[in-house]
This record gives structure tokens, sequence and C-alpha cells, in this order.
């Protein structure tokens, strides 16, 4: 039993399983509809493991080159508000298997959102989800979040409304460094059949993880400012002149404890300030990164610091410590890429090597099916 809900992370075995006749004689065509996409972080993975990515829905108008290209379904920009299960039904057309999967904003579940004394109006986004859940009923439904989700009463709301509807559910908490993502990142990963028993997706045993080193070491190297002559996304912001001679003064693992105390911030300088060791930070070669967010290239963010040279990790460089291909494209050709824009597509993003991981599960336990049907 999870401490903080009371709900089994095990699948019920009382469920009524579908009625489904998977086919005998050939894979069952297996389609994904990704609800609150982004850039496709996890559609991507679920595509790599095989599955057929339907459509991606999101509000963001930015996130359509990135699905598109990468993923190969049709983007939709609209609220998941106000889809409806008809169009759910219209982009699963022809599917044997259909999925619903995503991301729900996690912004009012994050550990920097535990201040909020109200639920936020986002929280709503989930109930939306499980909606479209209960009225399209598609054989599976997966979803990706913070942990801090766990915690609060939606969780309570969103996983038994699955159960009323006929799912099995199972769900825990992952490390993302388990499925091959270089990053130190811990998500909460729900699975949802009406197939039969489902499991969330093993971690690799035996795997040892992705270094930072591994990761990136191989990428031109770069100054504060510059950018790539070959990759428009391998750009490192700026620094000012005091950051550069702090940069200079960090070692990878290090705080800003190692600088003289000429360049201590003022807020380190405060009794409060002894709580944030991480920021302005360097990251170690020899571990995975830590968590990236969607201000993951500045230096004074988090401990975005690149190991060896003096700058902030670079577009690129976040988006390969989230997981994606070197040669993932979020802008179409010619347009330029700004920090702030890119940023948030990369660090909202769920790691395509966890999204993989999902898809590979979801596979086995249509296999499982198709055997003992």
């Amino acid at each position: 039993m999870n401490g903080l809900t009371g709900i089994s992370r095990r699948a019920s075995s009382t469920t009524m399983g579908s009625n489904l006749h998977m086919p005998k004689d050939r894979s069952p065509i297996v389609k994904v509809v990704d609800l609150f996409c982004g850039a496709g972080g996890l559609a991507y993975g679920l595509k790599t493991a095989g599955l057929t990515i339907a459509a991606g829905v999101d509000l963001d108008p930015a996130c359509r080159h990135a699905f598109e290209k990468n993923c190969e379904g049709h983007f939709e920009k609209t609220s998941v508000a106000d889809l409806s299960s008809g169009q759910l039904a219209a982009w699963f057309e022809g599917a044997d298997v259909r999925v619903l999967a995503g991301c729900a904003p996690c912004q009012p579940f994050s550990t920097y959102s535990q201040a909020r004394k109200t639920p936020d109006a986002r929280w709503e986004l989930l109930r939306s989800f499980l909606r479209l859940a209960t009225e399209a009923r598609p054989e599976i439904v997966t979803m990706e979040n913070v942990r801090g989700l766990a915690a609060k009463p939606i969780w309570l709301e969103f996983v038994g409304g699955l159960r009323d509807a006929g799912y099995q559910v199972a769900w825990d908490e992952v490390v993302c460094t388990d499925y091959g993502v270089p990053q130190s990142r811990k998500r909460l990963v729900l699975v949802a059949s009406l197939l039969g028993p489902i499991e969330v997706p093993k971690a690799a045993t035996g795997e040892v993880p992705v270094t930072v080193r591994a990761a990136i070491k191989d990428l031109p190297v770069l100054k504060a400012g510059e950018a790539s002559k070959t990759d428009p996304l391998h750009v490192a912001c700026r620094l000012s002149p005091t950051n550069l001679k702090r940069i200079q003064a960090s070692k990878p693992g290090g705080t800003w404890r190692d600088w003289p105390e000429d360049l201590r911030a003022p807020c380190h300088i405060k009794e409060t300030g002894e709580t944030y060791p991480s920021v302005y930070g360097r990251m170690t070669w020899e571990d995975p990164a830590p968590t990236m967010t969607t201000q993951c290239f500045g230096y004074g963010n988090g401990r975005f610091g690149h190991p060896e040279q003096d700058r902030a990790i670079t577009l690129r460089e976040a988006a390969i410590l989230q997981s994606f291909p070197k040669d993932y494209e979020f802008l179409p050709e010619g347009e330029r890429a700004t920090f702030s824009k890119v940023g948030m597509l990369i660090g909202n993003a769920v790691p395509p090597k966890l999204g993989e991981a999902i898809g590979h599960a979801i596979i086995a336990h249509i296999a499982d099916v198709q055997r003992t049907n």
C-alpha cells in the first residue's frame, strides 16, 4: 500500500477484463493518442518501442513541429478539456488496441508548488483525462507525472475512477536512470488496462546508469555565449563577468561554498541560502545529470554548469540528458532557437527512454493477452 494515499500500487484482481478479441493471425495494430504531448518525449519513446502514434494534443503551437516531425502523428492544438471521445475515436480508427497516454502539466503537483494552499485550476486537466478515458474506453491508459501527485486527493479520484470503469491499474514511483536516462529524475508512472493485469515497466537488470560523460562528452567545445555552426540547439547562454568568475571557481559536484567570499551572492550569505547548495553548481562527468527543468540552460538555476567547460549546458546537451536522440528536431529548419521556448519544451518533456520502457511494457502485456485469449 502507498502510505501517502492508501491506494494499492498493484493491479486489482477483481476487475473484469475486456471483451476485445485479439487477432491471432497477425500482430495487433496499436495506436496511441498522447494528451498534453508537448515536444513528443513520451510519444517518441512509445513509437521507438513499436507503437503507432495517431495524434498528440497540446495547447502550445510551438510543439507542433517537434511532434509531427519526430513522432509522425497528427498534432491537434487544443485544450484537453475541450476534447470529445468522438475525436479520439476518429484518431483511433483501425486500431485493434487503443492507448490513451499523457502527462498532465505537473506544476500543481511539484515540490516547487507545495506552498500552494488551494488546488490549482490545472488539476481539472486530470479530470478531463479521466473523463476521456471513461468515455472512450481505450484498452490501455498510461500516465507519467511528478511523484508529488500521488500525495494529492486528485490521485485517489483518478485511480479510483479508472478502476470503477473496469480498468486494472498499476502504478509506482520509478527512477529514470533505471531505463537508460542519463538523469537522476524520479517520476510517477501509471498503466491501466481493460484486457487484464498489467505491470509498470521493470528496471533493466545489471545496467550501469548512463553518465553525463557518456551522454554529452563528444559534443563540440563551446564558450559561454557561443553556438555551434552545425547544430542551432548546441548554443550556450552568455555569462556575466561575475558569473564567469564563479563558474571558473566551481568544482564538479561542488557548491558555491567553494568560491572566494567576494563572489558569493547576498542570497548565499543569508541563512536561507544554506538550503540551496546546488545553485550555480557544476555537473560531474561520472554521474547522471540532475533533473532537467525548463530553466536548465541557465548556470544560476541549479546544478547546470558544464563539468569542464566554463558555461552552462546547451539546449542540445539538455535534450540529450533528457534522453532525446542527438538529431531530434525541436524547430523547423531555419528557425532561430530561443532559450525560453526550447528550454520549456525540453524541461517539460517526458524522457523518451522512459516512454520507450512504458511502450515495451504495453507490448509485452498485449502479447500476454494474445497468448491467453
